[in-house]
């Protein structure tokens, strides 16, 4: 049983062996979803030009010159602008302070605390006094959060898919490899046809559902992650 263990152990800690003295390799574009819905797409109906619209600047088709070349269909093609410029401060202080005495006792009544004193009481106690409590609590918390984040980045994405209300879902990816680090970009989420604007550009605060990730892979990725085995044990480990 310790063996098959142990067997196991080493061969989880050999997953990434066969990445050793290769580079990250490039996701395969025949599988994806843009690539699908280019494939897909209807190419635009032509008719025949006329005499008059054939010596013309305006055509009703997209290919014209002064025609509509924002992206509208599936398979269309669009930059997205992504210019994330976010800072926030957050400080919060709270702090209480609390103090009570109380104090119980029967100075006179008809001479019976006297009595008390005398017959019942230790030497020492009287019922004039009979209970005195006293109590203080004091609490202070204070947090402070600064964050700052930009990123600028541009992309093209390609719509996938036409919702029935007119809504674009589109997808977008985007790898460099530069000296075996693989950096990877990708954006998904759905946009209105209007905000596309004149240069075919979204910004991505006009993107529903936006899933933006930028992250990268390769020997500088490894070395930044911490070995397998210990992030195991930060799991398990109580203390």
């Amino acid at each position: 049983m310790k063996k098959t263990i142990a067997a196991c152990l080493i061969l989880a800690g050999c997953g990434n062996l066969d990445r050793v003295g290769r580079a990250p390799e490039f996701s395969p574009l025949d599988s994806s979803n843009e690539r699908a819905a280019m494939y897909s797409a209807l190419p635009e109906s032509s008719e025949p030009a006329t005499a008059t619209s054939a010596s013309s600047l305006w055509t009703a088709q997209r290919s014209s010159l002064l025609g509509d070349h924002r992206a509208s269909h599936r398979g269309d093609i669009l930059t997205v602008v992504v210019e994330i410029d976010d800072q926030a401060t957050l400080k919060d202080s709270s702090g209480r302070t609390r103090k009570s005495t109380t104090t119980a006792g029967i100075p006179q009544l008809f001479g019976i605390p006297q009595r008390l004193d005398a017959a019942i009481l230790p030497e020492g106690a009287s019922s004039s006094s009979l209970v005195s409590t006293d109590s203080s609590s004091t609490f202070s918390g204070t947090g402070n959060i600064t964050r700052n984040e930009k990123v600028t980045l541009r992309l093209a994405a390609t719509i996938v898919e036409e919702l029935p209300n007119g809504v674009l879902r589109i997808e977008g990816m985007q790898q460099v490899l530069v000296n075996e680090e693989m950096r990877d970009l990708l954006v998904t989420g759905y946009i209105r046809p209007d905000d596309i604007s004149r240069q075919n550009e979204v910004n991505y605060d006009k993107i529903a559902n936006a899933q933006i990730s930028y992250g990268g892979r390769g020997t500088i990725s490894d070395v930044q992650s911490p070995p397998w085995g210990q992030q195991v044990t930060d799991q398990i480990l109580p203390f």
